[in-house]
């Protein structure tokens, strides 16, 4: 056989194994978000065919003062959500990371909320955080303290969304983060502690700067799904009280299924994907800027 026609069969072979993968994407990712775009330009119910808007859709998007308080109530959820379950998840893997007893218990035990439906999350915190009678309240009685609404106060609602998204998305964090902490290469640590760095100097100076490209990585990744937040803010609060938890993607489906206007919530999802472009843009450059270190 060629040279030539052995390329072609591993390519033939290559994209054989491939074609599935790349025909459910098309269908499901690339089909969707052209069809989306078309909506966007058109007035229609979803049920009957509809007729071209031209830019009405976003006109009304930019005169919206729903859009805008939800894409505020958003910015707050990511800017909540990402730092913080960030810093609570590399401390986590440092410590799931030293030689102690029951160590693959407690990575077990970390990585539980990663395999828990965001439903089974939802239920299990709305029984927990329950006004009346949920075990949070309970211990706030118990030492004295006043009961508070969580999910069912305007004021707390968002942040209690935050604290149940953090819980349900640390494990994933801590586990990204030990891979990373796993792969820092061993003489450079027993060389930072030959030149007399302690167990601190030795994290700050040489294993945070090599678990860089994670925390890029993760950054992306939460701020993607912090964005699109949605499943969470259905099962617990569906957008209330008081509209406190609207956030944009759950502003969309008012507007698609409630509302019934389809081209108007069409072009809801283009401003979220255009936002989500535009903040992983500038977070992957940012990464690229910030992550320069190269291990031989």
């Amino acid at each position: 056989m060629t040279l030539d026609r052995r390329r072609l069969a591993d390519h033939t072979a290559g994209w054989g194994f491939a074609a599935p993968a790349v025909i459910l994407i098309g269908v499901f990712g690339l089909v969707p978000v052209v069809w989306s775009i078309v909506l966007s330009f058109q007035h229609t119910d979803l049920t009957s065919p509809g007729t071209f808007a031209g830019g009405d859709n976003y006109a009304k998007l930019v005169a919206d003062p729903l859009f805008w308080d939800a894409a505020r109530r958003t910015l707050v959820y990511v800017v909540l959500f990402v730092p913080i379950t960030l810093a609570l998840a590399l401390p986590i893997a440092v410590m799931l990371n030293q030689k102690i007893r029951g160590v693959v218990f407690y990575r077990l035990a970390v990585s539980v909320p990663l395999v828990t439906s965001t439903v089974a999350t939802g239920i299990m915190f709305s029984w927990l955080a329950n006004p009346q009678f949920g075990l949070v309240n309970a211990a706030l009685d118990a030492v004295g303290l006043p009961k508070q609404g969580f999910f069912s106060d305007p004021g707390q609602a968002l942040f209690a969304v935050v604290a149940m998204t953090v819980w349900g998305w640390l494990g994933f964090a801590v586990i990204i983060y030990l891979a990373a902490l796993q792969n820092v290469p061993k003489d450079l640590l027993e060389a930072s502690s030959l030149d007399g760095c302690g167990r601190a100097r030795s994290f700050w100076h040489v294993e945070l700067p090599l678990v860089a490209p994670a925390t890029g990585f993760l950054l992306v990744w939460l701020t993607i799904n912090g964005l699109q937040l949605f499943d969470a803010v259905y099962v617990t609060t569906k957008g209330g009280p008081l509209r406190a938890t609207t956030v944009l993607v759950y502003h969309l489906y008012n507007e698609a299924f409630v509302s019934f206007d389809g081209g108007y919530a069409a072009a809801i999802g283009c401003a979220v994907f255009l936002i989500i472009g535009v903040f992983t843009l500038a977070q992957l450059r940012f990464n690229r800027r910030t992550s320069h270190y190269e291990v031989r």
